[in-house]
């Protein structure tokens, strides 16, 4: 079991499947990295909380994180983890898995908790599927996030990206071929920014609501993270995936940047 004296380091699996990523991405689109990770936790303990819009944010993510030395373990659906080949190499890389709408979801918390009190960083789609929001900003979140920063005390930074819809459609793998195609042709740019940490020192996880209120700071970090990537697109994108459903039942209002 990972503890604090003996810190989590990647497998080099894990490791392999970042460089993998890399190459993957540079070959169907441009990737551009902004921001970065503070030296002191690019090994942990730290947060990462992105936003969801492609079936081909994981390869993206991967790619940008190894493009500034950081090794994050990815909280995923645990459909990924019951495929034959691709959940044993999940398993192996340290990855959480995720039994969404089960009761053992809360199992997830808690092993997360454990990661990072061990030293790890984490990956976490706030979120919790891919935005269905019409103009692609960032949803509502879910608690979770917030509830395992309040769990392990990590920062959580904040982590945007804008151009991987333009790669594989919401609805892969059908219509996956033509659409990666498309790409290698148009070689879209995919921008990944990470941003300023979240302050939630002004959030008591005591006082009822707490994990509302700090999963709305993260949120409003993602999005604050995400509008220099999309200034010409301000409000809907000029890509548009036939296929992706539209659900404003979990629109998050977003609050000026700083206000």
């Amino acid at each position: 079991m990972d503890t604090p004296h003996s810190p989590w380091r990647p497998p080099w699996l894990w490791r392999a499947a970042q460089l993998a990523a890399r190459l993957i991405v540079g070959a169907v689109a441009r990737l551009e990295v902004d921001g970065d990770v503070p030296d002191r936790w690019r090994r942990g303990p730290l947060i990462l909380a992105a936003n969801h819009i492609s079936p081909f944010d994981p390869l993206v993510l991967a790619a940008a994180c190894r493009a500034r030395g950081v090794s994050p373990r990815i909280m995923a659906t645990g459909g990924l983890f019951r495929a034959p080949v691709v959940g044993a190499a999940m398993r192996h890389a340290g990855h959480i898995r995720v039994d969404r709408g089960t009761a053992a979801v809360g199992q997830a918390l808690h092993d997360a908790a454990e990661a990072v009190a061990a030293g790890s960083v984490i990956l976490v789609y706030p979120e919790g599927r891919i935005g269905l929001d019409p103009g692609m900003w960032p949803e509502r979140g879910k608690t979770g996030t917030a509830r395992l920063a309040f769990a392990c005390g990590a920062p959580v930074v904040p982590v945007a990206q804008w151009g991987s819809h333009e790669v594989l459609p919401y609805r892969a793998p059908k219509g996956m071929v033509a659409a990666v195609w498309r790409a290698v042709w148009r070689r879209p740019v995919i921008r990944v920014r990470f941003g300023a940490p979240v302050e939630l020192g002004g959030v008591d996880p005591a006082v009822p609501g707490a994990a509302r209120r700090a999963t709305d700071l993260i949120i409003d970090a993602v999005t604050d993270t995400l509008v220099p990537l999309r200034v010409d697109e301000p409000d809907r994108p000029r890509h548009v995936d036939p296929g992706r459903p539209v659900d404003t039942s979990r629109s998050h209002r977003r609050r000026a940047a700083g206000g």
